[in-house]
């Protein structure tokens, strides 16, 4: 499954067994020594369980023996010890099954956010994030269940199903054919039920991913949200969206009640019928009544372990949905990725770049060409600006570059390596970004500007703060460097952002500078000095600028004019003023349009 398959990943196809749950296997082989002692102390619960019968019966046809008084003391402590080793068996198994269900969801977690991180740009050009995080909270947490609790329950019932079984075989023959008969009847809505759980569980948890993605998008914009008076109608959508989603969890509960009630209804009415012919049987002296306690005991704990069983079973079918939602995230391959035996670029890249005649579509939109027959080279140490209107593929230059994408046809270089035979992020730590939509996270000040080089110092992250200008807002702050930053820096200004962003750009030191209207959110005075900044940054750099502001691009050593995905027009600012071209016309509508402003 590839990146351009996310239609299937959202639908799915319904399951009808628990092989979902077989993917998750690995995890629990990379903990074997606790998955053994988990093993044993179950195993050992469950043979006490099954010895506790035993006792009971030689207690009640021996133990109360008049002959032998000083017997009852002896069974009674037997008892206790035997509860006692139960007592100690079942708490170990506890832990450790609980152990073993956290280990593997925080590992599942680690992996598929790991897996996530690491997919194309054209899988997120579709994917709701809204959807993704419901993956892996809601369908990690129904995991750890079956992994944990369930899983162990599981286990131990079945385990005291087949021993309970073939001890009221040894028992007491005559009477087990009348339980054995009734299975049955247990185990056909078992499997019919568990089939419409799984069914109902999946679409229910689809459902609620649906609301999730909604509310995350939401509450990532709640400023425009209120800012549009939209609060009522957005609260509204979402109660309907999780109205929907409790009608879907609903018909999975019906179900799973309907064969809950059925079994247990089953399991009890075959009790009551083996407890009468087995208290005639002692009536008439075929059994004793030690003998009649212990296989009814034995029958009690076969029937309950079915009862848990089919409770368990809808538990584990949930798990199993969402173990193949999962699974499908992992199954989705990378389109953008490092060939097997990948160049090298030198260290630092000299940042000589080539477009060969690219012309290139979006996955989303392959009808609609983005890039056509595009073909430019860029010296090491150029600054090359790209203008035009909005839609004319300035930004795609970027994302082609930084290889977000490969295009559909022609070859882009750089220092001679053709960018599919790069590894990805070899290339891309050759790269500094300002970008027009500036990324903040949720950190403090130093961690956003060291983002793209971890290993910085407190002096050098100073140091790019200091020549972007942040420093001094930086410095306001109420623990400085250590502030923590809202969630997209929403208690930064636009200028505050961008010249954070600059900062981290700076931090990198590298070779090739990719300028995306970086001062776009500065007022005339900080772009000026941002300005001068960045100017000493880009000296013995490859810099490509994309500004619609052409008063930015005024040093460029060239300058190239995009419009419908082309190359229109190429040079200095001076040539292609003269040439009364697009550039021209853009260059006289702005600075006309400037100049009367400041006259008025």
């Amino acid at each position: 499954m590839t990146d351009a398959h996310l239609p299937e990943l959202e639908a799915g196809k319904q399951r009808k067994s628990l092989k979902p749950l077989a993917a998750l296997f690995p995890y629990l082989l990379a903990h074997k020594s606790k998955v053994i002692a988990a093993t044993a102390a179950l195993i050992t619960a469950a043979a006490v369980t099954l010895i506790l019968p035993i006792a009971l019966r030689y207690m009640i046809d021996y133990g109360f023996s008049k002959d032998n008084p000083e017997l009852i003391g002896d069974y009674f402590l037997g008892i206790l010890v035997i509860i006692a080793v139960l007592a100690t068996a079942s708490s170990l198994r506890y832990y450790l099954v609980m152990w073993i269900g956290e280990r593997v969801v925080t590992d599942l977690r680690a992996n598929v956010f790991s897996h996530l991180t690491n997919l194309s740009a054209s899988f997120y050009d579709s994917a709701k994030s809204g959807e993704l995080i419901s993956r892996l909270t809601a369908d990690t947490a129904l995991i750890k269940s079956a992994f944990g609790a369930s899983a162990s329950i599981a286990l131990r019932h079945m385990l005291m199903f087949s021993g309970a079984t073939i001890m009221m075989v040894i028992s007491s023959p005559r009477l087990s054919v009348i339980v054995i008969l009734a299975i049955p009847l247990i185990i056909l809505p078992l499997i019919a039920f568990g089939r419409s759980v799984r069914s109902r569980t999946r679409h229910a948890q689809n459902t609620l991913a649906d609301a999730v993605a909604y509310a995350t998008e939401a509450l990532g914009a709640v400023r425009t949200l209120q800012a549009f008076t939209n609060e009522d109608r957005t609260a509204t959508r979402f109660a309907k969206d999780t109205e929907r989603a409790f009608g879907a969890s609903l018909h999975a509960t019906k179900a799973r009640s309907i064969l809950i009630g059925s079994i247990i209804l089953i399991i009890a009415s075959s009790i009551v019928g083996v407890l009468w012919i087995g208290a005639m049987d002692v009536v008439s002296g075929r059994m004793t009544g030690g003998e009649l306690t212990q296989f009814l005991i034995y029958a009690i704990i076969a029937a309950g372990s079915l009862s848990e069983l089919s409770q368990v079973w809808g538990e584990l079918s949930q798990a199993a949905g969402a173990a193949e939602r999962l699974s499908e995230l992992l199954e989705i391959e990378q389109e953008i990725k490092a060939p097997a035996k990948p160049e090298q670029l030198d260290k630092p890249a000299r940042g000589h770049v080539v477009f060969d005649n690219i012309s290139f579509s979006y996955p989303t939109a392959t009808e609609a060409g983005v890039l056509k027959e595009v073909s430019f080279e860029i010296r090491h140490g150029e600054t090359v600006a790209i203008v035009g209107p909005s839609g004319a593929g300035k930004s795609t230059i970027f994302q082609l570059l930084m290889r977000f994408y490969d295009p559909q046809s022609g070859e882009i270089r750089v220092d001679n390596h053709d960018l599919r035979q790069l590894d990805p992020q070899d290339l891309r730590s050759q790269i500094a970004l300002v970008p027009q939509d500036t990324a903040i996270f949720a950190m403090t000040v130093s961690e956003n500007i060291s983002f793209g080089r971890s290993n910085a110092t407190s002096t050098q992250i100073r140091d790019a703060a200091h020549m972007a200008l942040a420093d001094d807002f930086i410095l306001t702050m109420k623990e400085g460097y250590d502030t923590l930053i809202g969630e997209r820096g929403i208690t930064l200004s636009g200028g505050q952002r961008q010249r954070i962003a600059i900062a981290r750009a700076i931090l990198k030191d590298a070779p090739i500078l990719l300028l995306d209207e970086a001062t776009s959110a500065l007022d005339a005075e900080s772009e000026k000095i941002v300005q001068m900044a960045l100017d000493k940054l880009m000296e013995g750099r490859t810099t490509l600028v994309i500004a619609h502001r052409l008063a930015t691009v005024l040093k460029a050593d060239r300058i190239l004019v995009m419009e419908a995905g082309r190359i229109v027009e190429e040079g200095t600012h001076d040539t292609l003023v003269a040439k009364g071209g697009l550039y021209a016309k853009l260059a006289r509508m702005q600075f006309e349009t400037g100049a009367q402003a400041l006259s008025e």
